[in-house]
Order: C-alpha cells, then sequence, then structure tokens
C-alpha cells in the first residue's frame, strides 16, 4: 500500500506537463506497492503508478529467475531504464550485448529492440522505469497472472495468455514482439 503526504496548505507540486498539482508524495514501503504480477516468468510490482506521477511515468520492481526474461521487444510509446539493484543481467540490444550487476543503469529509447535475461545463478532483481507511464502498466495486468504472498520463486505460466494473444494485446498498448515468439 502506498502512502500520500499532502502539500502543506495554498503550497501546490509542480505536475507532469508543466501545471500544479496538490498531489501529495506518494511514499511507498518495502515489500509494499500495487499488487504483484507475474509476467513472461519475472515477478512485476508497480511501485509507483501514472495515476500517481501524471502520467509522467510509472516504476516498477522486477524479480527474474536465473536463465528467465521477457522476449525481445519494442517500446513504441515510451522509454524505458533498467537499475539493477541485485544479481547479474545481460541486455539486448540492437547494439550488442551490455552485462550489468548491481549499481548498473541501462536507458531504452522507445524504438529500440531490447530484452533482458537474468545470467546470475541466484534470483536478480532491478528497478524499471518507463517514460510516459501508463501503457505498459495496462499490459501488465492484461497479461499478467495475479500473484499473492510470492516469494520470487520459479515462474509459473498457467495462467497467462498464449502468445498470439500476449502480441496482440501487446500491440494495442504500443508494443511490438516480433516472431520467433509468435511460432511458440
Amino acid at each position: 500500500m502506498s502512502h500520500s503526504v499532502d502539500a502543506p496548505r495554498g503550497h501546490k507540486t509542480r505536475g507532469a506537463e508543466g501545471g500544479t498539482s496538490k498531489k501529495g508524495i506518494a511514499h511507498v514501503r518495502p515489500a509494499e506497492g500495487r499488487r504483484s504480477l507475474r509476467v513472461f516468468g519475472e515477478l512485476v510490482t508497480c511501485k509507483v503508478t501514472s495515476d500517481q506521477t501524471g502520467g509522467a511515468y510509472s516504476l516498477f520492481e522486477v524479480t527474474t529467475q536465473p536463465g528467465e526474461g521477457p522476449p525481445p521487444h519494442v517500446h513504441h510509446r515510451e522509454d524505458e531504464s533498467f537499475y539493477v539493484l541485485e544479481g547479474e543481467y545481460e541486455f539486448f540490444s540492437g547494439q550488442g550485448i551490455i552485462r550489468g550487476g548491481p549499481g548498473s543503469l541501462l536507458r531504452v529509447p522507445r524504438g529500440a529492440l531490447h530484452a533482458h535475461k537474468n545470467v546470475g545463478e541466484d534470483a536478480g532483481r532491478m528497478l524499471a522505469t518507463q517514460t510516459p507511464g501508463g501503457s505498459y502498466e495496462r499490459f501488465f495486468e492484461e497479461v499478467g497472472e495475479a500473484v499473492d504472498g510470492d516469494d520470487g520463486g520459479p515462474p509459473a505460466f498457467e495462467d497467462q495468455p498464449d502468445a498470439r494473444t500476449i502480441m496482440e494485446v501487446a500491440a494495442e498498448h504500443g508494443i511490438e514482439i516480433p516472431p520467433p515468439i509468435a511460432t511458440q
């Protein structure tokens, strides 16, 4: 559960588009956030929603088991950044493979094909942002499997849509997942 701290009376904060807002500061405690979802075998918890930022961005905590990660994909509506907290990841882009451990940051501009994979021996954890926010949140909500009390264990795909449905939902949210996932 996130908590908001209201601005002092008469004080206005800057909104996402340069306007003002009386929305308060969002405070999300450890192990809190919007419900967790299993998406492509990763545990994804939305820590800051686009509603909380006036659409400026979304922030997710992502836990990835060894050998796991999403298929290569392209975001046509948002930029994405990854900040590794724990573990060792390989990030694929059209420019090659970049390896990153704790403290590494990778920014992927919209329109760039990319993917990541946990190449460590233990579960990896990172923060991921999408700028602007909203579309990716809705994609996760539509294709993800709700998880309660999850310990970040092995992937569970029982209730995930088939590849064709995932591709269709992704396209509705400006995300392109090129083959070979369509043939799986």
